[in-house]
């Protein structure tokens, strides 16, 4: 994994020039700097997990003799149509999703017309279509894959924005109610009922493209690298020895509880919670999909996969890693009472 490395301080003063979401957290650290006396330690600035070339992540699929298919043999079946349109020009430069569309229309309606055909006595015609029905089904999940994660809808989604603005306050349930419902269609499909709604099925792929999956991760990002340094820091401080000494205790004790309760508590864990609450409803949505289409993913997108998701594992750990050095630190003036003990508590985010 590349990083860069920068101090606090070249970061805070871009932070002051352009206030971003995270600015919070760079003042907080700046007054543990103060707070604690330490030189501002390093940050290291992890690079986003980034989607690997469309042409990479598109799977190629066999095709089927419908290709060579004369549909005009035939006639009285409503999948004559559809069969033309997949023939045509249009049909072979067809998108992803108009692709899966079409496939889907054909899985529903060449039962009736294999039926029809032995009625008629044409097996060997009958036969061909059911050996590209049954090819088809076999295609789906991968058909659907080259509709969904691997389109340019999905990638809009996980790319990351230049600004933050007021993320996440500014997010909106249009892309979870989208992805809800792909989720629920596909679902459908891969258990037998090839049912779609066109129109609506395109919609909701327009508003998963607005999905804040980037911004998510380079929040996300953001938060953990703050918090790094104020670990960082922490651990600076505890080289040095215990906070409290017996009963020595140091002003800086009170200085600190003052900082954890205004600018860590009172301001940093409401993004922070905000940060969390987003996840807990964008996340699994996308998780959802990628298990029903777990067959099909190809090792490239299984490659960004687990890199992305052991990062948020990671960047998501970052505030109980923070709250835990904040224990740490304080744990050695843990028998005193009053302003003190109430610092200990509002670290605590279970109390």
């Amino acid at each position: 994994m590349a990083y860069t490395a920068i101090t606090a301080s070249t970061v805070l003063l871009g932070a002051c020039s352009e206030p971003e979401p995270d600015a919070a957290l760079a003042d907080y650290v700046q007054r543990l700097e103060r707070t604690l006396d330490q030189a501002p330690p390093e940050i290291k600035v992890p690079e986003l997990p980034r989607l690997p070339p469309r042409s990479d992540l598109r799977l190629t699929l066999e095709s089927s003799s419908l290709g060579t298919l004369d549909f005009l043999s035939l006639t009285g079946c409503a999948v004559q149509v559809t069969i033309g349109k997949r023939n045509s020009s249009l049909g072979i430069m067809a998108s992803a999703s108009q692709r899966l569309l079409l496939e889907l229309e054909f899985l529903q309606l060449a039962p009736e017309c294999i039926a029809f055909q032995r009625t008629q006595g044409e097996e060997t015609l009958a036969n061909l279509l059911q050996s590209a029905h049954q090819l088809k089904q076999e295609q789906l999940p991968a058909l659907i894959f080259n509709a969904t994660l691997a389109s340019p809808e999905y990638r809009a989604l996980w790319r990351p924005p230049e600004e933050l603005g007021d993320y996440p306050a500014n997010t909106s349930s249009e892309p979870l109610n989208a992805l809800a419902a792909i989720n629920a269609s596909v679902s459908r499909w891969l258990s037998g009922d090839y049912s779609a709604d066109n129109i609506a099925f395109e919609i909701q792929l327009s508003e998963v493209a607005q999905g804040d999956g980037g911004a998510l991760l380079k929040a996300l990002a953001l938060q953990a690298r703050w918090l790094h340094s104020a670990d960082a820091l922490l651990d600076m401080r505890r080289e040095k020895g215990p906070l409290c000494q017996g009963l020595l205790r140091p002003a800086a004790v009170d200085t600190l509880g003052n900082v954890i309760r205004k600018y860590f508590v009172g301001e940093v864990q409401p993004w922070s919670a905000g940060l969390g609450r987003r996840q807990h409803e964008l996340l699994p949505l996308l998780a959802e999909l990628e298990q029903q289409l777990n067959t099909a993913l190809p090792p490239t997108y299984q490659s960004w996969q687990a890199a992305r998701n052991a990062q948020l594992l990671a960047w998501a750990d970052a505030p109980r890693r923070h709250v835990q050095a904040l224990q740490t630190t304080l744990e050695p003036c843990g028998g005193l009472t009053g302003r003190a003990a109430s610092v200990k508590n509002a670290t605590n985010p279970e109390k």
